[in-house]
């Protein structure tokens, strides 16, 4: 069956089996951030976005993305750079291999919840398992990465000061 779908913002035209998992679909178009880990949908390693949302590309037909928009960490570049970063700083990558799916959902989470605290940090981020970290030290990276806007830059003026 013919499918077209945009990865990571370029247009994809590609024959796939009806069976053909959007996991093995996207690696075999170079996206090698996603990994295969567990296959039962439940380490977070194989996540993209789909249209914006994460979704666990082992469990997903490829067909089912037929028209529709797949990021994987290849399109996010930028902010996964970013986001790595204080992931890096804190210990909290380890071996690396759960770090893409890991920072797919952290990147989907900023974008989804507001100021969220530690509890739902920990309950957006349960499905992404890691046998290396701990954990804490990636939950401290999060709540690092989330409120690096927050934070006042040298030279820049506080209101709440009065200047």
């Amino acid at each position: 069956m013919t499918l077209e779908f945009q990865l990571n913002g370029k247009m994809v035209r590609t024959e796939i089996q009806a069976d053909t998992l959007l996991l093995d679909l996207v690696r075999s178009l170079g996206c090698f951030s996603v990994k295969r880990g567990c296959g039962t949908a439940n380490c977070g390693l194989c996540t993209v976005m789909v249209e914006g949302k994460p979704v666990l590309s082992c469990s997903v037909l490829a067909a089912r993305v037929q028209g529709k928009n797949v990021t994987t960490l290849e399109g996010l570049q930028e902010e996964a750079e970013e986001a790595g970063r204080f992931l890096a700083q804190e210990g909290g990558e380890q071996c690396g291999y759960c770090s893409p799916g890991f920072l797919m959902n952290v990147i989907a989470m900023e974008r989804e919840l507001v100021n969220p605290g530690e509890e739902e940090i920990k309950e957006y981020l349960a499905g992404n398992l890691c046998r290396c970290s701990g954990y804490m030290s990636q939950l401290r990276a999060v709540e690092k990465y989330l409120n690096r806007k927050g934070e006042r830059k040298c030279g820049q003026e506080d209101a709440s000061m009065g200047r």
